[in-house]
């Protein structure tokens, strides 16, 4: 198997690539278009409606969030040197327009407008920032007649061929490898927080992040920084009131709009809250700090806050299951933490759900144990790599998907080879360091020749 060690030096050895993407699912219209657009039918030299030379050098990554259509792309104007940025890619030109994008920041690192129909008049595309977006329209009459809806989630990387031929044994060393290395850099990053704060400061801070998943880790991370676990603690009633009310969550609500249970416990939150609104004004975070769109019911902020109010207040139960490091013990903690609320709510304005649901549950204790807790054991000296390698994996993630569609596209072992938590971390490893920061398509990647050197 390969150390840690090794797989920095493979990191070392060269420069790096990215690319591709989601399944589309056939259906008229502009979602087939896209999927055409993507699977490469429309090809990938263009002429703007301006006359620049457009080369697409890299499709990106088909986006299911809010934002433009695909992301990490990568556009070459004129032959000059590659942008990467985002492309959107509409049904008329002026969707532009009339959907808005104009004014929104997500679409503020977009490269390339793509477009079939063309108004009677032209325009600008600009952003937010007033900068234009190339434009191109693109021929249906170029397509073939046939279309397969089989769209691949992301193009199989040259990295594919050497590693479908390798043993598995040898493909799950990279793997492990790539995920110690990681697990060693989180822990070291851990480290230097308690430096600065303390164990417990730490800790809260990462879990928040955590709780915050990638669409509001940042805003999740202001929160537990702006209020401290010993503030929280020492004003321990007022927890929950406190968290959303810096969030911004509680501006001054008609009640009266409200079901009863919900108006109840938003009128328990707001009386407690406007005692200390005013000394807390400068710490509220805005409204655009949080992205509401995009994710699921379950994963909204408000109910991921909820958590963090939870776990504030069963804090002490908390560092106690950390106890020997029995990650069993650690999840079941998690789990457990309950709510007469929340466990029926998604938000404090939804209607109760009948059934209760988990405010933390496997998958997200799953990924605080990988990304926090296992990292923090590292960190003070522990050795944590054989509990760590048997965590079992849970849900997957776009990332995840779309480097295993590159590394490993359809090896019947793929699935083996992402069965548990450190695989996963591995593949994202390497991912990062040799798909994400390549604007070749693969062309330049070390990542395969750097395989076959290392038999």
């Amino acid at each position: 198997m390969f150390a840690p060690e090794r797989y920095a030096e493979l990191r070392r050895c060269g420069h790096l690539h990215e690319r591709p993407l989601f399944s589309a699912q056939r259906s008229p219209g502009e979602l087939e278009l896209q999927a055409r657009w993507f699977a490469g039918n429309f090809g990938r030299r263009f002429t703007s409606v301006t006359g620049e030379e457009i080369e697409i050098v890299q499709f990106g990554t088909w986006n299911r969030e809010a934002g433009p259509d695909f992301s990490d792309a990568v556009v070459r104007c004129n032959g000059n040197a590659p942008a990467r940025g985002s492309i959107e890619f509409d049904l008329t030109d002026r969707n532009w327009e009339t959907h808005e994008h104009a004014t929104n920041p997500a679409f503020e690192e977009t490269v390339l407008h793509v477009f079939v129909h063309a108004s009677e008049r032209a325009f600008f595309t600009r952003t937010v920032s007033h900068r234009n977006v190339p434009q191109v329209r693109v021929d249906l009459a170029t397509l073939p007649e046939s279309f397969s809806a089989n769209v691949p989630l992301a193009q199989p990387g040259r990295c594919q061929a050497p590693l479908k031929d390798e043993a598995a044994p040898r493909v799950l060393g990279i793997l492990e490898a790539a995920a110690q290395f990681r697990l060693q850099r989180k822990a070291k990053r851990l480290r230097k927080i308690i430096e600065a704060h303390d164990r417990e400061t730490a800790l809260f801070q990462e879990i928040a992040g955590a709780l915050g998943y990638k669409q509001n880790k940042l805003p999740f991370t202001l929160l537990a920084q702006r209020l401290p676990l010993k503030l929280l603690h020492a004003r321990a009633k007022e927890t929950e009131a406190l968290l959303f009310g810096v969030a911004g969550f509680l501006q001054t609500p008609d009640l009266a709009a409200f079901p009863e249970d919900t108006r109840s416990h938003l009128r328990t939150l707001w009386d407690c809250w406007w005692k200390s609104a005013d000394e807390m004004r400068r710490l509220v975070l805005l409204p655009d700090a949080w992205e509401l769109s995009g994710a699921r019911p379950l994963n909204h902020p408000q109910r991921r806050l909820a958590a963090l109010a939870v776990l504030v207040q069963e804090w002490p139960a908390f560092l106690k299951s950390l106890g020997n490091g029995d990650a069993a013990a650690i999840r079941a903690f998690f789990v457990s933490l309950r709510h007469p609320f929340w466990n029926h709510h998604y938000t404090l304005a939804s209607a109760a759900t009948p059934a209760p649901m988990a405010l933390i549950g496997d998958s997200r204790a799953a990924d605080i144990l990988a990304n926090v807790i296992f990292p923090l054991f590292a960190a003070e000296g522990r050795e944590v790599w054989p509990d760590y390698a048997l965590l079992p994996a849970q849900l997957s993630n776009r990332r995840l998907e779309t480097g295993a569609a590159r590394l490993f596209a359809d090896d019947p072992r793929r699935a083996d080879f992402l069965r548990t938590v450190a695989r996963q971390q591995g593949l994202l490893q390497i991912y990062e360091d040799f798909c994400l920061p390549d604007n070749s398509d693969c062309a330049h990647c070390p990542f395969p020749e750097q395989m076959q050197k290392w038999r």
